[in-house]
């Protein structure tokens, strides 16, 4: 019998029943947030907006079957994901690891802020977010790392259950990445609304991208910029 290799932060899990489970794991994106569009990282701590909220009520509706709802420590994400665990009567956990990737200075400003005040380094971040990050921002390569781990350990931790994450377009983008062995510059080809869901299954030891971006509602996206985070 093979075993099913996990990487967590430090050294390597080894779990030999995980090949004969089904592990699903769902993402959603938070709705809008408080005060429009900004780079709004893991420095950035703004609650949900009525359109936000709305947002995600819209395409959770009442649909049961979660067992757990992780989620991440800010508030635009763990106000929906406690009141969704108190409705549904499943388990809320926070994990600090599924916070957003830190935008460093940028944080809290706006692109027309940025473009306006120092247009090269807005220019050669757009022309590579990887290489080029903001002053003081979270390496990429590091936020993926912390991502991977962040996944693995859910799969580890909570095998044959069907997981909700409430997290950020970042952290999605990275554990999509992650499962499909993308390299960090095509990230930012993918496309994550407010409120979508994404949806990963993990059987014999691989992992399926399901399904990803849905949305159930006709309402407005609110898709910000792909690099602004949130």
């Amino acid at each position: 019998m093979h075993s099913a290799i996990l990487f967590a932060p430090n050294n390597p899990i080894v779990h030999p029943k995980l090949d004969f489970m089904t592990t699903i794991i769902d993402f959603i994106r938070h709705g809008e947030p408080v005060g429009g569009r900004r780079y709004r990282g893991s420095g950035i701590d703004d609650p949900l907006s009525v359109l936000g909220w709305q947002q995600m009520w819209d395409n959770v509706g009442q649909r049961p079957g979660w067992q757990r709802i992780i989620s991440s420590p800010l508030c635009r994400c763990h106000a929906f994901a406690t009141a969704l665990a108190s409705r549904q009567r499943v388990p809320l956990e926070i994990r600090t690891a599924f916070k957003e990737v830190s935008f460093g200075s940028w944080e809290g400003r706006s692109r027309s802020e940025l473009r306006k005040q120092d247009p090269l380094a807005f220019k050669t971040f757009y022309q590579d977010p990887v290489q080029h990050r903001p002053p003081g921002a979270e390496a990429l390569v590091d936020f993926g790392q912390r991502i991977g781990h962040a996944y693995q350990r859910l799969l580890y931790d909570y095998p044959h259950q069907h997981l909700l994450v409430v997290a950020h377009s970042g952290v999605i983008r990275a554990a999509i990445g992650h499962i499909l062995q993308a390299p960090v510059q095509g990230w930012f080809r993918i496309r994550v609304d407010n409120g979508a869901l994404t949806r990963i299954k993990h059987t014999g030891g691989n992992n399926l991208l399901y399904y990803h971006n849905l949305r159930y509602s006709s309402e407005r996206t609110g898709c910000a910029d792909q690099r602004g985070g949130s």
